[in-house]
């Protein structure tokens, strides 16, 4: 098992942020980052814990099509969402296991620390560095939107 780590901080505050990953993340990252997201829904459960997502990839994957991402952790009390794909996506790339989890951390009223780690089971010898580049854009784009839609 592999595991890569970044962080990333958000000038909005955590209960919005959390709202977005852990509750939204499927409508609104469509709309933050439509070159890499087409859509999203929600095709198993209820959004909660042991839910199924569908991310449908946008014309900067092109070498994908889509990838369906189960919540394996969800902890509102910590703020921490955990994402395994189980199909398509990085699957398709030669990873055969491949998760990301989400920690948010207060700073401040306006400021939110997230600590992403990912594990994965890959043939390579190091994670591609597109692993976190990709987390960051994903953070970034929800701080983005919340702050022009004045959501927090």
């Amino acid at each position: 098992m592999k595991e890569a780590k970044t962080q990333v901080t958000a000038d909005v505050g955590i209960d919005s942020l959390w709202k977005c990953l852990s509750k939204d993340l499927h409508s609104i990252l469509p709309q933050v980052l439509p070159n890499l997201v087409q859509n999203g829904e929600v095709i198993e459960g209820d959004g909660g814990l042991g839910s199924v997502i569908l991310f449908n990839f946008g014309p900067d994957v092109p070498n994908l099509k889509y990838q369906k991402e189960k919540i394996v952790e969800l902890d509102e009390s910590s703020h921490r969402i955990g994402l395994q794909v189980i199909e398509g996506g990085h699957l398709d790339l030669g990873f055969t296991f491949y998760k990301t989890s989400f920690q948010l951390t207060a700073i401040s009223e306006k400021q939110t620390l997230v600590d992403v780690v990912y594990e994965c089971e890959t043939e390579q010898t190091v994670l591609p560095s597109k692993t976190t580049a990709g987390a960051v854009a994903c953070i970034k784009g929800l701080e983005n939107y919340l702050l022009s839609t004045d959501a927090i």
